[in-house]
This record gives C-alpha cells, structure tokens and sequence, in this order.
C-alpha cells in the first residue's frame, strides 16, 4: 500500500467515516476511494477532491525524491 493510500485511509479511519461517507463528502464515487486506498491510479482531480474533504494537503515529489526511494 502507497504512502497516499495509507494517509487517506488513516484520515477516514481517524474520522470514523466509511468509504460511502468519505465519497460523499468528497463528491466522488465510492469505487474511486476504494482505488485511492488500493494505491492503484487515479486522476489529480479526484485525489485533490479526497485531500480536501479530509483536510489533508497534497504535495508532488520531485523526480531526486522519486528515485531516492527506489
């Protein structure tokens, strides 16, 4: 599991919301958060719509961090 699905599923979870309610607050469709906490892809859209709604604030790695973790 990917660093952002890990965070997004500990912010839900610290809230006690379920995927549903997440997807609602985040206007999205609740398959979209279970792809999110897969860490399988999905659009910056949606993934800025989730942080948002989570009060969570994304951050783009440089291409040296990229590689400093492989």
């Amino acid at each position: 599991m990917g660093e952002i699905a890990k965070r997004v599923r500990a912010a839900r979870d610290a809230r006690a919301w379920s995927q549903n309610d997440l997807a609602e607050r985040a206007s999205v469709s609740r398959p979209s958060i279970a792809r999110i906490e897969a860490g399988e892809d999905v659009s910056t859209a949606t993934l800025a719509k989730v942080a948002d709604a989570l009060n969570l604030m994304l951050r783009l790695a440089t291409a040296e961090e990229l590689t400093e973790h492989e």
